[in-house]
């Protein structure tokens, strides 16, 4: 663990305390509304659970987004709110500064290349998803994945296979 202290407050403080209270606000404001909404909370690197080496601050606190959301979730069914609506995102790997920056090693390289895609493409799927829930009118939450589990098997093998996707964003070794 090399963050430092400035670091670790910097992306507990956006990631987790800026999530929650940004859900605490929507949902109040929500609520006084008439339709009420729906809030999107946007999961990363270790909301399943796997580690994430050298970024385990990060990894920690996308973890707490799939918890937040699962607990907002009970509490409106235990309130019996049925105008808000809460969901969690999973864009997948997006290439970001923040991505980039930490593809110094063999195996991050690896991985950028087959699975990250670039935002626009990451929106292309999940606007369009996004946008159809309000209209679908089941109210239930939502988990919307663009970089499913086997979307990401499926490319790993292509390059294994094929070499597909080999030094897309960066040469590798």
């Amino acid at each position: 663990m090399e963050a430092s202290d400035k670091d670790l407050i910097e992306v507990v403080s956006t990631n987790t305390l800026g999530l929650m209270i940004c859900c605490r606000e929507a949902i109040n404001m929500m609520q006084r509304q008439r339709r009420g909404g729906h809030v999107f909370n946007i999961d990363g690197a270790g909301s399943d659970g796997r580690p994430t080496p050298r970024f385990a601050a990060y990894g920690a606190t996308k973890r707490s987004v799939v918890h937040l959301t699962k607990s907002l979730q009970a509490e409106m069914r235990m309130q019996d709110v049925k105008n808000v609506v809460v969901h969690n995102l999973s864009p997948g790997m997006v290439t970001t500064d923040l991505l980039m920056a930490g593809a110094n090693t063999k195996q991050a390289k690896f991985f950028i290349n087959v699975l990250a895609e670039p935002a626009e493409v990451v929106a292309e799927y999940l606007v369009p998803n996004i946008r159809a829930i309000p209209t679908n009118g089941s109210g239930k939450p939502t988990y919307i994945r663009f970089l499913t589990g086997l979307k990401a098997y499926s490319q790993i093998f292509s390059r294994l296979a094929f070499g597909a996707r080999r030094n897309r964003y960066i040469v590798e070794d």
